[in-house]
Formats: C-alpha cells, sequence, structure tokens
C-alpha cells in the first residue's frame, strides 16, 4: 500500500478551456511511465516545495481574493438596503401619524356641524367648504402616497430578492458535518470515513487523532490538498512521528489528488436520495456506503472489472 489519498475540497472535473497544457507542472513527472512510483513521488513532492516557496502570482491572488470581494460587496449591499428600509419605515411612521392626526379632525369637525344651532349653520358654511376642500385634496395626496409606498415596496422586494440569490449562489456554509475522505491510491479502498460533528471548527488534532487510527502502518505517501488541517504544525508533526511522504497538490488544481475527489463525488451522489436526523444515522449510512463501494466493480483498477476489495486481495497474493 503505498500511498492513500485525503481530501478537503470540491471537484473539478477537468481543466478549464483557457489553460496551458504546454506548460510546466509538478504533476508531469507522472507523465514518463518508465521513472518508478516512489521516484516520481519524490521528485514531485520537491518540485512542489520549490514552487511553493515562490510568490504567488497574480493570477493566483486574484482568484483567493474575488470569493472575498464578492461577499464584503454583497454585505455592504445589504446594509445599505436595510438602513434605506429603516428611514423610509421612520419617515412613513411620521406621515401616517400626521394622516390620522388629520383625519381625526376632520371627523370631529363634521360629527359637530349637526349639532350647531340652525342660526350658526349658515355663517359657517363657507368655512366648512374650505375646510371639506382641504380634506379632499389631503385624501387624494394620501391615495397618490399610497401608491408610490406600493411600488416603492415592490422594487425594494426585488432587490431583497435578487441580493438573497446572490447570496444562495455562493459558497458559504452556515452549519455542517466534516467527513474526511481516505482513499487508498492503489486498490481504491476507503479506508474510513470519520465523522466531525464540530463542523467547521474541526481542527487539525482532530485530523492527526483520527488519521493515526486509519492509516495503515506500511504507509510511504499521502497525498492531499492544501487546506489548513493539513499544513498545521499538528499534522507536521505526525508525518515525522509516522515517517511518511506528505505530497501536497499544486495550489487550484483538486484533479491532481483525483482519486480522492472521484471518491468525494461518488459519496455524494450516493448520498443525494438518502436522509437523516443526526450524526449517528449518518455515520450508518457511511458504513452501508462503505460496503457497497469495496464490493462495487471499478473501472479505472489495472484490472478493469474488479471491485476495490478483490483487487486488493490479488495483490496479496501476488
Amino acid at each position: 500500500m503505498p500511498a492513500v489519498s485525503g481530501s478537503s475540497g470540491r471537484l473539478i472535473v477537468e481543466r478549464p478551456p483557457s489553460a496551458d497544457h504546454s506548460a510546466e507542472w509538478p504533476g508531469r513527472i507522472f507523465e514518463n511511465p518508465e521513472l518508478p512510483y516512489a521516484d516520481a513521488m519524490l521528485a514531485f513532492v520537491a518540485t512542489a516545495q520549490e514552487r511553493a516557496s515562490q510568490p504567488a502570482s497574480r493570477a493566483d491572488e486574484a482568484a483567493n481574493g474575488a470569493l472575498a470581494s464578492e461577499k464584503r460587496t454583497l454585505g455592504r449591499t445589504e446594509a445599505q438596503l436595510r438602513d434605506a428600509r429603516r428611514q423610509v419605515r421612520a419617515q412613513r411612521q411620521l406621515e401616517d401619524a400626521a394622516w390620522q392626526a388629520a383625519r381625526g379632525a376632520h371627523r370631529a369637525a363634521a360629527q359637530a356641524d349637526p349639532v350647531r344651532p340652525k342660526a350658526a349653520r349658515r355663517p359657517a358654511k363657507p368655512a366648512k367648504a374650505v375646510r371639506t376642500a382641504q380634506w379632499r385634496a389631503l385624501r387624494d395626496q394620501r391615495r397618490a402616497t399610497l401608491e408610490v409606498r406600493q411600488q416603492d415596496d415592490t422594487a425594494w422586494r426585488q432587490a431583497r430578492l435578487e441580493l438573497r440569490q446572490r447570496g444562495s449562489a455562493l459558497p458559504v456554509v452556515s452549519a455542517w458535518i466534516a467527513i474526511l475522505v481516505i482513499v487508498d491510491n492503489c486498490t481504491r479502498q476507503c479506508l474510513g470515513l470519520p465523522l466531525f460533528v464540530a463542523g467547521p471548527k474541526v481542527t487539525a488534532e482532530m485530523i492527526v487523532e483520527a488519521l493515526r487510527t486509519l492509516l495503515p502502518p506500511e504507509l510511504h505517501f499521502l497525498i492531499s490538498d492544501r487546506g489548513t488541517h493539513f499544513t498545521a504544525n499538528a499534522f507536521q508533526t505526525l508525518v515525522l512521528s509516522e515517517a511518511f511522504v506528505h505530497v501536497l497538490i499544486a495550489r487550484h488544481r483538486p484533479q491532481s489528488n483525483g482519486i480522492a475527489e472521484r471518491f468525494v463525488r461518488t459519496l455524494k451522489e450516493w448520498l443525494a436520495d438518502k436522509a437523516w436526523l443526526d450524526d449517528p444515522a449518518l455515520a450508518a449510512l457511511l458504513q452501508q456506503f462503505l460496503a457497497e463501494y469495496g464490493d462495487r466493480p471499478h473501472q479505472g483498477l489495472a484490472l478493469p472489472g474488479l471491485s476495490p476489495n478483490e483487487f486488493a486481495k490479488r495483490i496479496w497474493l501476488m
């Protein structure tokens, strides 16, 4: 069992169309079929470390900052929309209070007219006509204001809907359970799927504790992405204590760890129509998946049509 893969990233199925296929990158060392696997892995690690020590390109910096910039812009827009809405509501409360006061005064005057003596009604007719005209103008203005409010409310709801749609499109996670994927690069067997209910607060120490239990003693190479859990000091301590070579794939190239990433995709597809209420139920589903996955025929093995379990048995018999 020369190597296993671990993943914490997302899958990219193919290289972007604009990529330069003639460019040099550490993974091209594996294009030489005559180079032994162990020598190729060591050469890859050396080249990758050299490239990692170089400053990041402007393109990489732009890619890393694009999502953060979009989130900040969305947050500022939401705050502006919220503040503007609060100001509108405060202004409407003042307008509504003035309208209620004017309507109350009009009703009080209308109720006082019938109880006046007949001798006082005739002199009061000019004032009543002026008051009625003012009330009608105020009522028409109120109706026009309500129509404008309805239009403003429709525009505000549309703006809020667009912001929510933009927010839902961003890879923002509020609560989740983390799953560590460990796959043997030779047999494609999954060594385990430990759960971490801490979700976004999972630490490198938790990852190391799980790996100490699951990693085989004959391990030579461990391939992973550049997630913070795999670059922390706790993980480097594990590398030194277990005496294996840690292979970090290139930035923004999850396809370099294609075996683990393809396993993640298969797991997601299998879980798509499943339901669970808590993490023990999810753990039971993962055990069911491991049993089915290990006995299912694969196409990517050296002998197509064999399952990972059967392929592993034949390797040990060689």
